[in-house]
């Protein structure tokens, strides 16, 4: 049985890119859509937020001007969103895209209120665009997406399974957290998500669940409460 009712799904870009490292990858993406129709058939509403790493990361040299950069960023995220949208719309779900700012007829603009009307319609939503301005990364857009619709908690799905200690990739014996503060989070700058997403969690008292998007079934396991991974508490 699920254990929350309403969630917010943090996909990073480059986990729709599969082995590729760059781009979209269906054969990546359809698991996740059906994982998320699930959900949706178990009666949890579900938003999205999906990076744009997969396309752009920050400017590719001084000569673009850093607003420009993030610009780019949130127009491939609206691009991942819209792909994502229409995968998860192959396995029957309904579902829309929005906004901060308008993108003529591809997306609608952002409102909580427009978010709670297509949540109870048992619709996807996915929520592109960032912040819609500069210097804010897609963690804060996530933070401050899960508290303005009231979610209960954000799943955090990403290429690891959980926090660290240090990197994993390069320390062999890194260790796992399988609960932390949120305020451990900003203390040791562990970097899981930046400094501006955590303290929004942490005064707002928004949980984190940080897993592996790997794992088998690991979206439907964590929001029943069993996959392996690291619960950030904001209490």
């Amino acid at each position: 049985m699920p254990k929350y009712k309403r969630v917010l799904l943090k996909l990073s870009g480059e986990a729709l890119a599969g082995d590729k490292g760059t781009g979209l990858d269906e054969a990546t993406a359809r698991p996740v859509a059906e994982q998320i129709k699930k959900l949706v058939d178990d009666g949890v509403e579900v938003a999205i937020v999906i990076g744009g790493g997969n396309f752009w990361r920050g400017r590719s040299s001084d000569a673009i001007d850093r607003t420009k950069a993030d610009q780019i960023g949130m127009l491939a995220t609206v691009m991942n969103c819209i792909y994502m949208s229409e995968i998860c719309r192959s396995t029957g779900l309904k579902t829309a895209v929005l906004t901060p700012f308008e993108c003529g007829s591809f997306t609608k603009l952002f409102s909580k209120d427009r978010v709670n009307k297509y949540l109870g319609k048992n619709m996807v939503v996915f929520l592109a665009g960032g912040t819609g301005h500069p210097f804010f990364s897609t963690d804060t857009a996530t933070a401050l997406r899960a508290i303005e619709i009231d979610a209960e908690i954000i799943l955090a799905a990403k290429s690891v399974d959980g926090v660290y200690d240090s990197d994993p990739g390069s320390n062999p014996n890194a260790k796992r957290y399988d609960r932390m503060e949120m305020k451990e989070i900003v203390d040791k700058q562990l970097g899981v998500v930046d400094l501006a997403a955590a303290v929004l969690c942490m005064e707002n008292h928004m949980p984190m669940y940080v897993f592996s998007l790997n794992e088998e079934n690991s979206i439907l396991r964590t929001v029943a409460g069993e996959t392996t991974g690291t619960i950030i508490t904001a209490d």
